[in-house]
């Protein structure tokens, strides 16, 4: 059985502060807020977190349609304006709930081109078109949102722009603006940041080197996917049933719903000369620190024959244990087990990270984290690893954060692989096969993103018709 470490917990509790905040208290409305009000969108803000310092800032928002006219929220953005706590901060937004569905909200940090004293960051708020149009007088609703630096220390919002210590209800809020194709309709902000400034970007300027692959293949035996760094597994060993082969032929390429999608399929009748598993992974070693993302299908029953057995489907990043205990090996796992196996009955999904182990006899230094649930169908996995943590989302959900003793030492391979723990969940000879898949893959070296960036990033190349591009280098 495989032995997995406890899941950390983390222990964060932001002090209570009772600071006046009088930077943050308005005497009266801006004057550009009222002409703003009658082109038809207001803000209204409250916060749920009103200490001076929080484990995160939670600014819960509103917009509401005051004009004549149906608004498209898909057209509307919202700045949050704060003050970082250190120049290297770094934030991770999350919405925890929302009348119109958080699938449908996104956040992105910028940096103001004119930094204050009370604000050189931004958070904005973007909308997709399923969150719809607002009609003349109605309100999006609560939208619960979050914000927290990327190593959870405690943030400070005494000095932010945009923060209301005594907010506890909605009330309109000039200092949270709102923006229509580049133009402020609601609010000020901070020192005349207009959002129209062409140095002031809605994210960094650049994400930096990355790796994205559509995985736009005719074949295991295009040329392409060697000369793009990838490799099929075709020679033995482990993981997986002893004496069972890697099958490249199982690695397969077709369009579907517009995209190439990726098929891993392992067979088997039952006996270990039968069994044919499959794995692709990027033959550079050259990913450390940064952001992983990909778009996975999990199988929950096989394609064809009888199920029940012990499968483990993956995507995760991995260097190689130079020897028993070694420290500077590194792992980090999302698999996903359809019928179970190391000692749990029915379907989990396990996100690990790996400080090292020995195979024999066996011991294991890890951290994870699990879900015991179905999740068979298409899922957006990311994981980001920094220098403070290594934290897993799941559909963009926060599934578990690991702690700094699991970093990696030396950089790591990008794999996805298909494989049977053993051969005792299923005694049938008759052949089946299970089917993983795999939409895209990408990579950001040494930047933190959200999910919700990741999603933005793969729409731009998809858009851009880009079905390939690696730029990070070799070491």
């Amino acid at each position: 059985m495989r032995e997995l470490a406890k899941s950390r917990i983390r222990a964060a509790a932001a002090a209570a502060l009772t600071v006046a905040l009088g930077c943050t208290a308005l005497a009266a409305t801006p004057a550009s807020a009222g002409a703003a009000a009658a082109a038809g969108l207001v803000v209204q803000y409250r916060t749920s977190a009103s200490g001076a310092t929080a484990d995160q800032s939670e600014p819960w928002l509103k917009i509401r349609n005051t004009g004549s006219s149906a608004v498209r929220l898909s057209d509307v953005k919202v700045r949050y304006y704060f003050k970082a706590d250190a120049p290297s901060s770094s934030y991770r937004f999350a919405c925890s709930w929302a009348v119109k569905g958080c699938s449908n909200i996104t956040g992105t940090f910028g940096t103001l081109a004119r930094p204050t004293a009370t604000a050189d960051r931004y958070l904005e708020l973007s909308f997709t078109s399923g969150a719809g149009s607002l009609a003349p007088g109605a309100d999006t609703g609560d939208m619960q949102l979050r914000f927290h630096q990327t190593n959870w220390q405690p943030v400070r919002q005494s000095d932010d722009y945009s923060f209301g210590q005594e907010r506890s209800a909605y009330g309109d809020w000039p200092r949270v603006t709102a923006h229509q194709g580049g133009t402020t309709t609601w609010g000020e902000a901070p020192g005349g940041n207009d959002p129209t400034d062409p140095t002031d970007p809605t994210d960094p300027p650049a994400d930096g080197p990355t790796l994205f692959d559509d995985f736009n293949y005719s074949s295991h035996t295009d040329p392409k996917i060697g000369a793009h760094g990838w490799s099929v597994r075709s020679n033995s060993g482990g993981p997986g049933v002893p004496g069972a082969s890697w099958a490249p032929d199982n690695v397969t390429f077709a369009a579907q719903s517009g995209n190439s999608v990726m098929n891993l399929e392992t067979s088997t009748a039952g006996t270990a000369s039968s069994t044919e598993q499959t794995e692709i992974l990027t033959r550079a070693t050259k990913f450390r620190n940064g952001t992983y993302a990909a778009r996975v299908k999990f199988s929950d029953a096989p394609r064809s024959g009888p199920d029940g057995d012990r499968l483990v489907q993956t995507f995760f990043t991995i260097n190689d244990l130079k020897a028993p205990m070694a420290d500077d090996y590194a792992e980090y796992d999302f698999e996903y087990l359809p019928n179970g196996g190391w000692g749990e009955p029915a379907n989990i999904l396990y996100t690990t990270s790996w400080e090292t182990y020995r195979p024999d006899p066996w011991e294991a230094v890890n951290q994870h984290s699990e879900v015991r649930q179905s999740y068979a169908g298409w899922h957006d996995l990311v994981v980001t690893i920094d220098d403070n943590a290594i934290t897993y989302y799941v559909d963009g959900q926060h599934f578990g954060t690991h702690g700094a003793a699991y970093l990696p030492e030396r950089p790591m391979s990008i794999n996805f692989n298909q494989w049977l723990i053993d051969l005792a969940g299923q005694s049938s000879t008759t052949p089946r096969s299970y089917d993983q898949q795999v939409d895209y893959v990408l990579h950001v070296k040494d930047q933190v993103l959200t999910p919700a960036r990741v999603g933005t990033l793969v729409g731009e190349y998809r858009a851009a018709g880009t079905t390939f591009e690696d730029t990070v280098p070799a070491t």
